[in-house]
Formats: structure tokens, C-alpha cells, sequence
């Protein structure tokens, strides 16, 4: 028996590949094809993107990006994910049309929305990888738990609860928001 070896394949032959409808990431070369969510994620994440847009209005500081924002985190071979919900500041990211393709910089700030069938070593996974390329601040929001785990640099992990404040100021000057805000039911 022979054995064949799969060819790996870079983040720009991944971005020009046709949409077949599936979920997917390139992780280390190779294609992996994830669990659409269910609606339950998206509304957390559509919360996100209205307190970081909130933020950005005011500041006039920069802009969040959703539906699972492509991020290169690794290269050759080529890991790139699917962020839920991303802020690139206008310093990283210059106003007007975003360019089209992969941005050649990471975002300041990532939040990933832990659904229940994401498994916890996966998800710390993707954060160690954020982290790695320059992302300053990984928040993953437990909806389950109401919770929000922030993950900066080398300090160790906070878990915030609903009764805290998720103060990013050190990273997006004046982001001071209650956690309470990230789980508001209508």
C-alpha cells in the first residue's frame, strides 16, 4: 500500500476558494470544517458587535467586524480563523473601504462566543494563537455561564461576571463596559 500525502495549502489559496456553505478554518495547511452555530451564538454576537460599535461611534476610534473575521495566525503552513466578532483600530486599519482580502494585521481585540458544543482545549487553542500574531485582548464569552474570560499578553486569565466592568482601556481608550451588557435578554 501506498500512502499519499495530502498537499497542504497557503491562506491565499484558501481565500480563493469557492463558497460550498460550509463553516470553515485552515488549521496548520489543511481544511477543517467546524458546526454552524445555532441562533443562540449569533445573538450574543450580534450584542458584541453593538457594544464595540457604540464604542467606535463615540471614539471615533476604529471599527468591529463580525461573522466569524478571518485572522492569519500562523504561517507555513497557514492557520487562518474565523473570528466571531474582531475591533481593528483605525491605526492598524485606516478609515474607509476595507480592502478586500486578508488584512495584513492582526485586530487589537478578538471576542469568541463559546458555544456548547466547542470544546474548551479548542477554544483555548485559538486564543493562544491570537495572541501570538499581536491580538492584544482575547474575551471569550461563556453565554451559559455569564461569564467573559479576558486573556491579555502574559497576565493570567480574568473571569468576569455579570456584576464587573470589562475595562479595555489600557488597549481601546474609554472601553468601560458592564458585563451585564453582553448578556442583555429582550
Amino acid at each position: 500500500m501506498i500512502a499519499t500525502r495530502k498537499r497542504l495549502i497557503t491562506a491565499e489559496q484558501f481565500l480563493r476558494m469557492p463558497d460550498d456553505g460550509k463553516l470553515t478554518e485552515l488549521v496548520r495547511g489543511r481544511i477543517a470544517v467546524e458546526t454552524i452555530p445555532e441562533p443562540r451564538h449569533g445573538y450574543y454576537c450580534v450584542l458584541v458587535v453593538r457594544v464595540l460599535s457604540e464604542y467606535a461611534l463615540k471614539h471615533k476610534s476604529g471599527r468591529g467586524i463580525c461573522n466569524d473575521s478571518a485572522i492569519i495566525t500562523e504561517r507555513d503552513p497557514d492557520t487562518v480563523r474565523g473570528a466571531d466578532v474582531a475591533f481593528y483600530s483605525f491605526k492598524r486599519v485606516a478609515k474607509g473601504k476595507l480592502p478586500k482580502g486578508y488584512l495584513p494585521v492582526p485586530p487589537e481585540a478578538v471576542f469568541e462566543v463559546r458555544s456548547p458544543s466547542e470544546r474548551p482545549g479548542k477554544l483555548l487553542t485559538k486564543v493562544g494563537e491570537y495572541l501570538a500574531v499581536g491580538v492584544e485582548v482575547v474575551c471569550l464569552i461563556d453565554p451559559d455561564a455569564e461569564t467573559i474570560t479576558v486573556y491579555a499578553g502574559d497576565q493570567s486569565p480574568r473571569v468576569l461576571r455579570k456584576g464587573d466592568m470589562l475595562d479595555l482601556s489600557k488597549i481601546l481608550p474609554g472601553f468601560r463596559v458592564p458585563v451585564a451588557r453582553f448578556f442583555e435578554e429582550d
